[in-house]
């Protein structure tokens, strides 16, 4: 039946067995590639997030249709991530299961996870500085640049533990959708697989470390040339305290509940 319908995907055990080896192959690269394709997964993601707060600034969209079709813009990031090639800090979290098989060790996954971290925040905060100079928050009368500053207030304002349950459902669906992009054998096969569960998280309003890179950055940009009084949250340091519960929720929600699971079911034994 699956011949007839074309149906070639790789299996969910093939799948974890390829996850598991891509996660070493990630582990051992030089450290210049994973600094360089870590920038890149920063300015992609970024690139989601830009093409989400232009389709959410149309007002005359109604809340579920803006935000799904938001959503459906953000899943450029990861297209771009998966199909042209890129290191991206909450896909990588999948790396614990070549971890968990004692294929890398922790220091491997810690150095891993740091770099690319890093590079993925100068790419993010870059394009948020591009993006900013390049005057396109004018874009629609000014609706981008407002649109802009009013979804880096709201990430800015959640509280801890809202934001941590937030990060893991968001990575949740990340991971998923890495992992069935990795089933699939063909460009189209993995942007598919990638458009549903992204576009699931956003619409959702789930939280993204590395977009958060890009959202807060140019909403504090904006702040400071429009020269608003009253955003004593939309900060640096509100950034960082944005990131924080954001960053441990990714982890926990695709390291642990996606990528261990896994494991646990398909490779546990295997060992």
């Amino acid at each position: 039946m699956s011949e007839i319908f074309g149906f070639d995907a790789y299996g969910p055990k093939e799948i974890a067995e390829r996850v598991e080896t891509i996660g070493v192959t990630k582990a051992r690269l030089p450290l210049l590639s994973q600094a360089t394709l870590g920038v890149l997964a920063g300015g992609f993601i970024g690139l989601g997030a830009l093409y989400f707060t232009f389709i959410t600034a149309d007002a005359s969209l109604g809340f579920a249709l803006s935000r799904m079709l938001g959503g459906i813009a953000f899943s450029l990031g990861l297209i771009l991530v998966v199909v042209a090639g890129a290191e991206l800090f909450t896909g990588n979290n999948f790396m614990v299961m070549a971890w968990a098989s004692r294929r890398i060790s922790s220091w491997e996954l810690m150095r891993n996870w740091l770099i690319i971290y890093c590079a993925n925040f100068i790419g993010a905060v870059g394009l948020a500085v591009l993006v900013f100079l390049s005057n396109h928050p004018e874009a629609g009368a000014g609706s981008v640049g407002a649109n802009a500053l009013k979804i880096a207030y709201a990430k800015a304002a959640l509280p801890f533990a809202e934001a941590f349950f937030k990060g893991i459902l968001c990575n949740i669906l990340v991971c998923l959708a890495v992992w069935l992009a990795v089933a699939g054998r063909s460009v189209i096969d993995k942007i598919f697989a990638i458009v549903f569960p992204i576009s699931a998280f956003v619409a959702a309003g789930f939280e993204h470390s590395v977009a958060n890179m890009y959202f807060i950055p140019l909403g504090i940009l904006l702040r400071e040339s429009s020269h608003v009084t009253n955003a004593e949250l939309l900060s640096w340091g509100g950034l960082v305290a944005n990131l924080v519960p954001v960053t441990l929720g990714n982890i926990f929600g695709g390291g642990v509940m996606v990528a261990l699971v896994y494991y646990f079911i398909y490779r546990h034994h295997a060992q």
